[in-house]
């Protein structure tokens, strides 16, 4: 079957997003139009390019994540150096190297700009900070007088994870700030409801990163650290203390088994232990999964609402 599927973003968990697209892909789930926010919009893109639940998780263990970080020497001074940086650059670490490696995966399938797909087949989710809105690219690129068809996707991604104060925000005509789509909405499983019809009827489902609530110790000893704290703690609570009960029919709940978004020396054997947690949760849903339910359902829930 087609559905349309909406990715929440989660940093380095995101691994396990791959094995839930290995299991859909196993219950020979095939994916209409794709969403995803933060690490949620990786995922996306590279699905929406022609990449499998298993592709995806080859890439995700070869890469070093920590090979994102690196910044000039100057920055890395102590308590000066970051702070410098963060007051010059508004963030610790520039997110080109995120955007070059995004860059170059899609490449490989000969995908670059948002023309290179279908109509409609991906959509990420990024927030204006300068302005105070939610982004969906790349339709709303269009306000800032870019070409959506002529938009890196990349560039899009890049923007989706930028998360504030970690990485740069992305500079639109000098004055606009576009940060992580998760500010505002990091589990967007609204996107597609209202294109929906009884003659043109894709399942929207998502997929969920959950168990971020756990009790976590930050440890303040300066500015930086505390506003790096305080995004952790706003993201950790933004979709999951207050899921909404009538959209639990059409979401995939993956355990995160206790991993932070910027865990980026995440070790292989942990990758793994996601990918399976992922791969779990949603061959579950997906053998359980009924047409007529989920109808009965989205027609109870959604249009009803």
């Amino acid at each position: 079957m087609y559905i349309n599927a909406v990715f929440e973003g989660g940093g380095v968990k995101g691994i396990s997003l791959a094995g839930a697209i290995s299991a859909a892909e196993k219950h020979n789930v095939q994916f209409h139009q794709i969403a995803g926010t933060s690490s949620g919009a990786i995922v996306a893109s590279c699905l929406a390019a022609g990449y499998s639940g298993e592709e995806l998780k080859k890439i995700i263990l070869q890469t070093p994540f920590q090979s994102f970080l690196k910044r000039s020497w100057i920055y890395n001074v102590k308590f000066i150096g970051p702070a410098v940086r963060l007051m010059l650059k508004k963030g610790l670490y520039s997110g080109e190297a995120l955007e070059h490696w995004i860059h170059c995966i899609l490449a490989d399938k000969n995908i670059r700009t948002f023309g290179d797909l279908p109509p409609g087949k991906l959509r990420i989710i990024a927030s204006d900070i300068s302005q105070g809105k939610l982004l969906v690219l790349p339709d709303d690129i269009e306000q800032y007088g870019i070409n959506p068809a002529k938009f890196s996707i990349a560039k899009a991604v890049r923007m989706s994870c930028s998360i504030p104060f970690f990485f740069d925000p992305v500079r639109l005509r000098k004055s606009i700030y576009i940060v992580d789509g998760g500010l505002l909405s990091n589990f967007p499983l609204w996107l597609f409801d209202k294109q929906n019809t009884k003659v043109n009827f894709y399942p929207t489902i998502g997929f969920q990163l959950v168990g971020k609530t756990e009790k976590v110790n930050h440890q303040i000893t300066d500015p930086i650290s505390m506003l790096q704290a305080l995004f952790s703690t706003m993201m950790g609570a933004h979709d999951e203390r207050y899921i909404e009960k009538h959209n639990l029919f059409r979401t995939v709940k993956i355990p995160t088994l206790g991993v932070h978004t910027t865990e980026f020396d995440i070790k292989v054997e942990k990758s793994l232990e996601l990918y399976q947690a992922g791969y779990a949760a949603a061959d579950l849903y997906f053998k359980n999964w009924s047409k007529a339910a989920y109808l009965n359902d989205y027609e109870r829930y959604v249009i009803s609402k």
